[in-house]
């Protein structure tokens, strides 16, 4: 019955032993300057059945954290933690792709080391707030504007994190491109009010995204180790542009020449546009689509050739062992036990309840 969703495929420079991908979630059970710590291990190594883990978001730099308790690589430390945990997702027979996601204005001070700085392609505070351990919900930081030399400093970081990813484990890199962080927030004109070689038109708007996917591109020698996740006429984080399939149109043809491993596509209907018909339209390459599917079509639209991988995120929570529950729901289609539902209040807290504690069914 799911013959097609459990066969292998290649992405790029990636293979999958499965068309089940793990999608990126932010967990914050690192510690507050971004070390990875031991539970991250055990979360990732028991999710290992899937045919590709993508990482929760991982700052590339310090000035990149905005939420508590996020990852990131850019230090010794972090570097030998995250090959620690590659090297025991392997060992389970797992493949992992690290998302890189640099927050931009969607910050808070007190989630940040000290002197790190929150930046933005304009100085427009976004609206909305943000968790902090130290004092709660807290407003968003109003951000600096970035200058040229900030620009091409974030850049750099991109591209050094990218190749401390290899270099730790990851088969490759994904970048995080929607939900209101710093390229969506170059790409939108509500966020990028900019008049230099950044800003105004849609070939200025997505500049800073290619730059950082050439940038990448030259660390780590290969363009087929890069992902990209988008979402079109995504509104999170106070995020408007006023031509979302326009926009995304221009990046997407424009991203035809440079061969990516995939394009990571969620499709979210209450913004009024099919973004898995706008990236099939524009996008030559492997696609991963997201959009709560349920294990049949996920199997549907991978055996219809709409896309090459389907990406689940909270099933994989309470279900470790997500992949072989599938496997199991087909001879056991009424048997309502074989999902487990997750704990809600446990999802960013601190410690493995409720994260690395959900037990698989054997």
């Amino acid at each position: 019955m799911y013959d097609t969703l459990f066969s292998p495929v290649q992405l790029g420079d990636i293979s999958l032993k499965n068309r089940i991908v793990m999608a990126p979630m932010t967990r914050s059970r690192a510690r507050p300057d971004g070390d990875p710590t031991p539970e991250m291990g055990d979360y990732y190594e028991q999710r290992a059945g899937a045919g590709m883990i993508i990482t929760e978001g991982t700052q590339p730099s310090y000035d990149g954290q905005g939420y508590a308790r996020t990852p990131g690589l850019h230090t010794v430390d972090q570097l030998y933690a995250w090959k620690t945990i590659t090297e025991r997702v392997k060992r389970a027979g797992g493949t992992m792709v690290m998302q890189l996601m640099h927050v931009g204005r969607i910050a808070h001070h007190y989630n940040k080391v000290a002197d790190a700085r929150t930046v933005a392609p304009s100085p427009i505070k976004a609206n909305g707030s943000i968790y902090t351990d130290e004092a709660g919900m807290q407003p968003f930081d109003a951000p600096e504007e970035m200058s040229k030399w900030d620009i091409d400093r974030t850049i750099h970081h991109y591209a050094l994190t990218a190749s401390l990813a290899i270099r730790s484990g990851f088969a490759g890199v994904e970048i995080h491109a929607t939900s209101g962080y710093l390229p969506a927030q170059f790409l939108s004109t509500g966020t990028n009010q900019r008049s230099d070689q950044y800003g105004g038109s849609c070939i200025n708007r997505i500049r800073f995204l290619i730059e950082v996917i050439e940038a990448i591109s030259s660390a780590i020698s290969s363009n087929s180790k890069i992902g990209l996740r988008i979402c079109p006429g995504n509104p999170f984080n106070d995020l408007h542009d006023e031509n979302p399939e326009e926009t995304f149109g221009v990046l997407l043809e424009t991203l035809n020449s440079y061969g990516l491993a995939y394009l990571h596509v969620i499709r979210m209907p209450s913004t009024g546009i099919d973004n898995f018909a706008l990236a099939r339209k524009y996008f030559q390459g492997n696609l991963i689509f997201n959009d709560s599917f349920t294990p049949e079509e996920a199997n549907r639209f991978i055996g219809d050739n709409h896309c090459s991988a389907v990406s689940f995120g909270r099933p994989f929570i309470a279900n470790p062992d997500f992949p072989s529950r599938i496997r199991l729901s087909q001879s056991n289609p009424n048997d309502e036990g074989v999902f487990a539902n997750f704990n809600p209040k446990l999802l960013y807290t601190p410690g493995p309840e409720g994260y690395s504690d959900y037990p698989a069914l054997n």
